[in-house]
């Protein structure tokens, strides 16, 4: 499994670099908390029409012992997609870091 820092995704983020950042958990937990740019996209039948096999996708859910990332990633990896990374740490440790967040539950920044 290709794993990605909070660092690296940081980096690509202040890019702007094309990548497709998904947040593998519900809608409700989307809506509530996210990293800014980030996709709320079913790791499904609905992905492999939304996604190209040859994107940049890091997949990410709400921390390391959080096994819905795992799955996304290997369902993706599993269906022919090439360059898809991990990013373990997830929703906690970008928080705990202070980064930026999205969602009705984040405090004014």
């Amino acid at each position: 499994m290709r794993l990605i820092s909070r660092e690296e995704l940081l980096e690509k983020l202040d890019q702007r670099r094309d990548i497709k950042l998904l947040f593998v958990l519900g809608e409700q937990q989307y809506r509530a908390k996210h990293i800014p740019g980030s996709l709320n996209l079913y790791i499904s039948r609905e992905a492999l029409e939304v996604l190209d096999r040859d994107d940049e996708i890091i997949v990410y859910c709400s921390n390391e012992l959080c096994s819905a990332s795992i799955a996304a990633y290997n369902f993706l990896v599993g269906h022919g997609f090439k360059n898809v990374c991990r990013y373990a740490g997830g929703l906690l440790d970008w928080e705990e870091a202070g980064y930026p967040l999205e969602g009705e539950m984040v405090a004014s920044q």
